[in-house]
């Protein structure tokens, strides 16, 4: 048989693996606008009544069985409350739906809660942006907490001279401790991991629950925030650490009060940072509880 050449393939072409990302307009804000958020969030505490101190209730209630497991491990207990902050953002999100439902002139109940928690997409099979990428997000915060928690432990136990029992002791060997960099070690890991979960977190969860995007969308929306408003940004995450550490420091008393207000105050951040019109809205569905 004559012999025939093979067909000429087409020219190989590369795949594109250029996946395109919407993100929100991110608007400037004043330094002054973090003080009004938290105006604003002690206005909705106020309005939301009860419902929404039971959740700085159950903060501190969850703070003080910390302190009851781990009162002679105070080096688990400082790793513990840490990594639990990483996760305030997730633990808000009825919350930001309060204060989004204020804002919409719309009832603020039980049902609300209930629904923000277990309804907003009842399908786990959604398209692309549906509920599971709140899941997913929570999750990833949980996982970075669980690191913080078993990083800040094992440093304070390995390298401390003495045994870590109570504040007194880790005042006394970690802060005060001579010629022992244990405590600037322990900071600079911590602001190592906080910096970026900051960045990440700053509107990821209002906008996560206000708008059909994905974790990616919130996480590059939240870090274009942080780029484009450094300052302001910067002071909201000192009056953070600051009114936390109040809550803290009142024997978990103040957080009764320090945890509504940041909640709410963080959907008022959203709202001032983000101009979200561009993204598809997120809606619980019709008729459900």
């Amino acid at each position: 048989m004559p012999h025939s050449d093979p067909p000429a393939l087409p020219p190989y072409t590369p795949p594109d693996d250029t996946v395109e990302v919407a993100l929100p307009i991110i608007r400037a804000i004043t330094l002054a606008q973090p003080l009004q958020w938290l105006a604003r969030g002690g206005r909705d505490m106020v309005r939301c009544g009860w419902l929404s101190v039971a959740h700085g209730v159950a903060l501190a209630a969850f703070g003080a069985l910390l302190l009851i497991l781990a009162h002679d491990r105070f080096w688990l207990l400082a790793g513990a409350f840490s990594g639990f902050l990483v996760i305030a953002p997730v633990l808000a999100t009825s919350l930001y739906a309060m204060s989004r439902a204020l804002e919409r002139g719309e009832p603020v109940n039980l049902q609300l809660i209930t629904k923000t928690w277990t309804r907003w997409q009842y399908s786990r099979f959604v398209v692309r942006g549906g509920y599971w990428c709140l899941v997913r997000f929570g999750l990833l915060l949980a996982l970075a907490g669980t690191g913080w928690v078993l990083t800040s432990a094992a440093l304070i136990t390995l390298l401390a001279p003495q045994p870590i029992l109570g504040p007194t002791d880790f005042l006394r060997h970690v802060v005060l401790a001579h010629n022992s960099y244990l405590f600037e070690i322990w900071l600079v890991l911590g602001g190592l991991m906080a910096a970026p979960l900051f960045a990440s977190t700053v509107i990821s969860m209002p906008l996560l629950l206000d708008r059909r995007v994905n974790v990616l969308q919130a996480v590059l929306a939240s870090w274009q925030c942080v780029l484009k408003n450094p300052v302001p940004l910067a002071l909201w995450a000192t009056l953070i650490m600051l009114l936390t550490s109040l809550g803290l420091g009142t024997l978990l008393i103040g957080l009764i009060v320090v945890m509504p207000v940041l909640g709410h105050a963080s959907w008022h951040a959203y709202r001032d940072l983000v101009d979200p019109e561009s993204l598809p809205e997120r809606l619980p569905p019709e008729g459900s509880a």
